[in-house]
């Protein structure tokens, strides 16, 4: 017990950049550091500054990688084909989400490799949000620019989610419809009513999974068909941890 950090397991956290008295400055949200904190673990925030990407080996041990909230993905790593957006609406897209357009290529390079590193090496890995959409990435899937324009627009009204409320920030809810005998059913089944398979879940994103990368299974869906939840079956295995 002299010190913990050296027994305790290491969970990797990158961090994001902002601006504060005309410098660059990084952050991470105290809630997931405090998620980590309190399963057990000890957060090392990698920091998103430049040729981190090439030092990742040198965080190790590396024992979970947490990924979680940041601007949108560069296109271009995931993008085979032309947009059928038109470039009226691309601009219209950066205007409402102007905070999460703003391309950060170095948090990409960062976490692209680490996402890489973990699935080499076993490392267990969880993404929430961007977190996830960076691992379907990795693994060749790919992504929708704009949700609205490309999925919700197109769907009747009665089979339409919002997905993003900037009115509503921490209030805002859909419900998601989990997949029977996947790992969330499981970590969620105290919460399920007999055999109703939704729950309500917090939503602040414009973007989301388009193609799902082929090692990987949905564990749910919006009631728009978009994946909310998606797992690794030949690598999930809580009993090797």
């Amino acid at each position: 017990m002299e010190n913990l950090s050296q027994i305790l397991p290491r969970v990797l956290v990158v961090s994001r950049r902002t601006v504060r008295k005309n410098k660059f400055v990084d952050f991470v949200g105290e809630y997931h550091l405090d998620l980590i904190v309190r399963y057990g673990c000890v957060p090392v925030i990698v920091p998103r500054v430049t040729g981190v990407h090439m030092l990742l080996d040198s965080f190790k041990p590396i024992h979970g990688v947490l990924l979680c909230e940041g601007e949108d993905i560069d296109p271009s790593l995931y993008e085979s084909e032309i947009s059928s957006l038109s470039p009226e609406e691309l601009q219209e897209i950066r205007d409402t989400h102007a905070s999460d357009t703003a391309i950060d290529k170095e948090k990409d390079s960062i976490e692209l490799g680490l996402a890489k590193l973990c699935l080499e090496q076993n490392i267990p890995y969880l993404g929430i949000c961007r977190g996830s959409q960076i691992l379907n990435v990795a693994c060749g899937g790919t992504l929708y620019l704009d949700l609205e324009k490309e999925l919700t627009n197109k769907l009747p009204e009665e089979r339409r989610t919002k997905h993003i409320d900037y009115d509503n920030y921490d209030g805002h809810r859909h419900v998601v419809r989990i997949v029977e005998k996947s790992p969330l059913h499981s970590w969620f089944k105290d919460s399920l009513d007999g055999e109703n398979m939704e729950i309500l879940v917090n939503s602040y994103h414009h973007q989301g999974v388009k193609r799902l990368a082929q090692r990987f299974v949905p564990m749910a869906f919006a009631s728009d068909g978009l994946m909310e939840g998606f797992y690794d079956p030949d690598a999930y295995n809580p009993e090797e941890g």
